[in-house]
Order: structure tokens, then C-alpha cells, then sequence
């Protein structure tokens, strides 16, 4: 019997999708960069098919793609162009909630669940699941584990890998291995499931997990915030954490380009303030009922920010809508850029005292490589993650040569300057296609040995997600 047949089998013929057509959506990543080939979407609906379904592959010597909602940025969840053909799991069927625990805040959801709601879940018993980000309303639980996604809280919560208490996964040849336990202390040898928070679908699919929750924030403000330069906004986010204490929930910098880009792009979306800078800060603070009033503070550390001439103009919401309207504008620049034009995003990080640096060295590489480029510039300012992207409108883009040559020597200067300020080149997208190739330039060869070592011990036969994560030896 063929594989095909094997899982229509398992699974039922709804369940296993075979048809170009109906596989095309899972075939290519969300942005239109990466394609590739498939022979068929297998849709498990438990742990145990997927482990069936991994069985079987594993008999056959057939490569598995886990895919979640495919919304990541760096061609990780979706097949390469060359290279045998694998089966797609994806685990949308799986979208198990369990009960929020308040006492333990803590929750099991099956991994096909979207974050937004998780987020929800948690919300209406009183809790927080803290990990938030632009495609939360469709990535599902699995992915954001695989790929460690960070998002807009880690300056608070830390990123995912800090969220969760928990995991089964399914390994390579169809075992299952369950650590569905919900503690805090479990001091019993390795602790497996960091084996699989950002392994990117390399060592085995993530089918569950609990996740850890949080005190809900009751109360909360939001301002908008006009600068001069990154220095000014390095001055403010000292001065935020000098003045806020532990209510500082986030601190996002974009510059004005990447503003415009979304005001023009996305319906609905308009500058809370009235006139253009150079930089723009989002700051929220977030308590719970019984603290100091947000509101009031976000208030006295604005007018000791205007005192010291550290801010040029800036807007405090003052409604829930107006607060939902800033962060809409923060979580709408992937939507923008991908209308507005090519954009070649990186996702460095550096320590937040070097962002400036950061900054001012890499406009001047990439000036040096296309001067044409303009630059949109968005991040965790707090958490010192800055997706710098160079960016062209479609008709450059278009008339330029060699462009895939460009982009890879773009995306190396960038990162190039990061790692000399003792950064990385990958804080939160993952390393997918895109970047698998820096992993020889900024991993060491014994950090590479070791990662090699767990992926045969894992995965002998290399059939999980192959290509990615672990570059091939030189």
C-alpha cells in the first residue's frame, strides 16, 4: 500500500488533502517569497494520529513538515522548492481548550490553537497569556512554541519559552513523549521541553502544552510619543523604567517611514499625533486593580520627559478605543510593508544600551550596498530587538539585478553589525530559509557539533523539517 493510501487509511480522504489546489495555501508562505512542493496536507485531529501519521512517514523514509497557521516571516513552515517532497501536518483540526486554572494560572491547549484565543480563554477566567503579536489572531499555539515567537511583552513576560510549564510532542519515529505537567519546580534531569521550544519543527511535533498565565492587568495607559533620534529614545525608555517600576507592559520604536507606510496602506489606520517626527515610541503601562493609577504615572513621566527635552510631542489615549487605535497602528506594519513594497526584514537584537549604534552603523552599510534602499525601522525597543529592513518600492525592486544576490548581502551587513556589538541575527522570527545560512557565520562550530549530535540522536533518518534550523556541513 502506498503512504497516500496509508494515511487516506488513518485519517479518513477529507482529512488528507492531495489536490494542488487545495494544497496551494499550505504550500506558500503567507508573504509570497517561498514555494514548494508537497505530496499531500494530512489534517490529525489527536495526538495519537499524528503519531500514526509520523509512523508512517517514518516507514516510508518520507520528510514531515509540521505547519501551524504559516504566518511566520522567515519560510520556516512551508516546503523548500528543492529536495524530496514531504508530508505537511498541519494541526489545525487540533484546537482543544482546556480550563484555565487560577490557582496554578495555568492552562492545557491542544497546539492547533490560535493564540488570540488562548488569549481570550484566559481573559474571561481572569488571567493573562502574555505572549501577543501582529498575527495573533491566526499562528497557532505550536507554531509560537516551535519557533520561541517573542512578540510585544517580552520586555514584561519574557518570550514564549518563559510561558510555558509544559509539553507533549510526538518524536520522529511516532513515539510519543508526554511532559503535559503544569509545575514550576520539576528538578529531575534535563528539562526536555526546551529541547523543543524553538527547534523549529527539527526534533519532533509539538501536539499540546500548558502554558503558564498571569495576573490580569486591570488597569492600563498608552501614549504615543514623538522623538528626535533612537539616543532620545533610549533616554526615555531609562526614564520610563526609573519612574514606572514593574507596570511597564511594553516600549515599541518605529521611525516615521514605517508610519507612513502603515497610514497609507492599511484602511483606518491615522498618526495619533498632529505633527511628523523622526522616531515614534509606544508606551504602555499595565497594573492590576489596587495599584497606582497608570495613567498618572504615564502622565508625570511624560512631563518629566517634555522638562528634559527628551520628547518632542506626545498623546495619551484617553479611552480603551483610542488605546486599541495605537496598538492596531504597531500591529499593522506587516500588512503595510507587504503592500508597500519589498522589504528585507531582519530581526537582530543587541543589548539596549547599543540600539543607537545599532542604528547609525547600519545605514551606513547598507548605504554603501543600494544606496536606493530606504530603511523602515520597527522593535522591541525595550527587549533590544530591531527588525531593520531595508525597503523598495515593487517598481525598483523590479528593475534591479541580481536582486536575490543583493538581499542575502543587505540581510549580512545588517547582521554583520549586530554581532559586532555582541547581537544576534535572529531574536524572535526564527531561522527558516531565510537565514539558515548565517548559522555558519554567527554560530560557533562547536555550538553546530552539538546541535548536530541532539538532531541525530532525536531524528536519525533527518526526516523532521529537513533544511532548516541546522546548516549541512562544510
Amino acid at each position: 500500500m502506498s503512504l497516500v493510501d496509508e494515511l487516506i487509511a488513518l485519517l479518513g480522504a477529507n482529512n488528507l488533502i492531495t489536490e494542488p489546489g487545495e494544497m496551494a495555501a499550505s504550500l506558500e508562505d503567507w508573504r509570497g517569497r517561498y514555494r514548494g512542493a508537497a505530496l499531500c496536507v494530512a489534517r490529525p485531529a489527536s495526538t495519537a494520529e499524528v503519531a500514526a501519521v509520523v509512523a508512517c512517514c517514518h516507514r516510508h523514509r518520507v520528510p514531515v513538515l509540521p505547519q501551524g497557521g504559516n504566518t511566520g516571516l522567515v519560510g520556516g513552515s512551508v516546503p523548500s522548492s528543492s529536495g524530496p517532497a514531504p508530508v505537511i501536518i498541519n494541526l489545525q483540526r487540533m484546537r482543544r481548550l482546556g480550563l484555565v486554572d487560577p490557582v496554578n494560572n495555568s492552562i492545557e491547549v491542544q497546539a492547533g490553537c490560535v493564540l488570540a484565543n488562548v488569549q481570550e480563554a484566559a481573559r474571561n477566567a481572569g488571567r493573562l497569556y502574555p505572549v501577543s503579536l501582529g498575527a495573533e489572531g491566526s499562528c497557532q499555539i505550536g507554531g509560537t512554541i516551535a519557533t520561541n515567537a517573542g512578540g510585544i511583552s517580552v520586555l514584561r513576560y519574557g518570550n514564549t519559552r518563559d510561558n510555558v510549564l509544559g509539553l507533549e510532542v510526538v518524536l520522529a519515529d511516532g513515539t510519543i513523549c508526554s511532559e503535559l505537567r503544569a509545575l514550576r519546580k520539576d528538578n529531575t534531569g534535563y528539562d526536555l521541553k526546551h529541547l523543543f521550544i524553538g527547534s523549529e519543527g527539527t526534533l519532533g511535533i509539538i501536539t499540546a502544552a500548558v502554558l503558564k498565565l498571569h495576573p490580569l492587568p486591570t488597569r492600563s495607559a498608552v501614549a504615543w510619543v514623538g522623538v528626535s533620534s533612537p539616543s532620545q529614545a533610549i533616554e526615555l525608555l531609562v526614564l520610563t523604567r526609573q519612574l514606572s517600576g514593574s507596570s511597564l507592559a511594553a516600549f515599541e520604536l518605529m521611525n516615521q517611514l514605517q508610519l507612513d507606510l502603515v497610514v497609507e496602506h492599511v484602511p483606518q489606520r491615522r498618526s495619533p499625533l498632529d505633527t511628523r517626527h523622526p522616531w515614534h515610541v509606544l508606551i504602555e503601562l499595565a497594573d492590576t486593580a489596587g495599584s497606582a493609577d497608570p495613567e498618572a504615572a504615564l502622565t508625570a513621566i511624560l512631563e518629566q520627559a517634555f522638562e528634559q527635552a527628551i520628547v518632542d510631542n506626545a498623546s495619551i489615549a484617553s479611552s480603551q478605543g483610542q488605546q486599541a487605535a495605537m496598538w492596531e497602528l504597531r500591529h499593522s506594519v506587516s500588512e503595510a510593508n507587504k503592500k508597500g513594497g519589498i522589504g528585507l526584514t531582519t530581526d537582530c537584537a543587541v543589548p539596549v544600551s547599543s540600539i543607537a549604534t545599532f542604528i547609525e552603523r547600519a545605514n551606513a552599510a547598507v548605504a554603501k550596498l543600494a544606496p536606493q534602499a530606504r530603511i523602515v525601522i520597527v522593535g522591541h525597543m525595550g527587549d533590544g530587538n530591531i527588525h531593520y529592513i531595508p525597503f523598495f518600492p515593487f517598481a525598483v525592486w523590479d528593475g534591479l539585478e541580481q536582486r536575490e544576490t543583493l538581499a542575502r548581502a543587505l540581510r549580512r551587513a545588517v547582521n554583520d553589525v549586530a554581532a559586532e556589538l555582541a547581537g544576534t541575527f535572529s531574536a524572535e522570527h526564527g531561522v527558516g530559509q531565510t537565514s539558515l545560512d548565517e548559522m555558519h557565520n554567527y554560530k560557533s562550530a562547536a555550538s553546530l557539533a552539538l546541535m548536530r549530535a541532539i538532531k541525530h540522536a532525536v531524528d536519525p533518518l533527518g526526516l523532521f523539517n529537513p533544511g532548516r534550523l541546522i546548516p549541512p556541513e562544510k
